[in-house]
């Protein structure tokens, strides 16, 4: 077999291999990212950037829904005055008075259509998307439960109406995002049965 170097005979192949490689690297940096990623649980005070926070919301968007309906919507919360109220909202259908954000200074919301059989899992899928891309991007994040008790709370229901949002929608759950004020948790050993091959 020659060497990859004699088999290159143009300029198009050239660029092809070099494709191939990078595709590769691409994979396996996906792939890391992927068995990497960790939940954080304590957060420096400051707001990530901009554009990192438009990336994380653009990959959420891009998730797989049932027949491409799209029934999730995202909202983001970068004001400390409503991320305050719905952490104090939260504290309280948890039954805890310290902060479910863990001092995450903003967070995505992620609610989906009842109308749309598939909302709850279009809904989650949406969260896995934010939840890699932040981790790609260097920023620590968590799933935080109990949208739904929250928007389903006429409290919740006025937070919405107040947003313009209006529609047969159940919370999914809060991605909070930040910097991590520590190392990332070191993670736990996959189970023996996960996988059945049949």
């Amino acid at each position: 077999m020659k060497p990859i170097h004699e088999t290159i005979t143009s300029k198009s192949s050239y660029t092809f291999i070099i494709y191939l490689f990078q595709e590769e690297l691409t994979m396996a940096e996906t792939l890391v990212t992927l068995k990497t990623r960790r939940s954080c649980r304590a957060y420096k005070p400051e707001l990530i950037e901009e554009e990192k926070l438009d990336a994380i919301i653009e990959a959420g968007t891009y998730a797989a829904t049932g027949m491409g309906k799209q029934s999730p919507i995202i909202i983001a919360v970068t004001g400390k005055e409503l991320r305050d109220k719905l952490s104090k909202m939260n504290a309280e259908i948890m039954g805890v008075d310290f902060d479910p954000f863990y001092g995450a200074p903003e967070l995505l919301i992620v609610l989906a259509d009842k109308d749309i059989p598939t909302y709850l899992y279009d809904g989650s899928l949406v969260m896995g998307n934010m939840m890699n891309a932040a981790a790609d991007l260097g920023v620590a994040s968590c799933w935080i439960h109990r949208a739904k008790e929250e928007f389903e709370s006429e409290e919740g229901k006025a937070i919405l109406n107040d947003l313009g949002i209006s529609g047969n929608f159940e919370g999914i759950g809060h991605l909070v995002l930040g910097y991590a004020a520590g190392p990332d948790a070191e993670p736990a050993p996959r189970k023996d049965s996960y996988v059945v091959r049949a």
